[in-house]
């Protein structure tokens, strides 16, 4: 459930960032898959990869040297790209922790890691 809503949250983000017609998933229902446990053994793996290419695609957003991280964003309400960014690190940081909390409490954190 975590990952998954890390994957939503993180894509709603970046696509609000850069497409002026992206629609927001409904809050909060929408930020949050709808079962406890992926729906298929390859459910996981999906939202890994996708995880990590929309990752991947707001750092080149940040990093291409065309993007002004301080202008407005024409759609929004005041937001910036450096704005959205930094609330792309915070919301995966945060719930990163639960993930290893969760991990650790479970006996599944991989052995020798911090």
């Amino acid at each position: 459930m975590l990952l998954e809503h890390l994957r939503i949250a993180q894509k709603d983000i970046l696509e609000f960032s850069r497409d002026a017609n992206w629609k927001s998933p409904d809050w909060p229902t929408g930020y949050w898959p709808a079962g406890e446990s992926p729906p298929a053994p390859e459910a996981w793996e999906f939202s890994v990869q996708a995880f990590r290419a929309d990752l991947a695609a707001l750092r080149d957003l940040v990093n291409d040297a065309a993007t002004d991280l301080l202008a407005e964003i024409p759609w929004g309400d005041g937001q910036t790209i450096l704005r959205e960014a930094l609330l792309v690190a915070d919301h995966n940081a945060y719930h990163l922790g639960q993930l290893v909390y969760l991990r650790k409490a479970l006996g599944i954190w991989p052995p020798g890691a911090a």
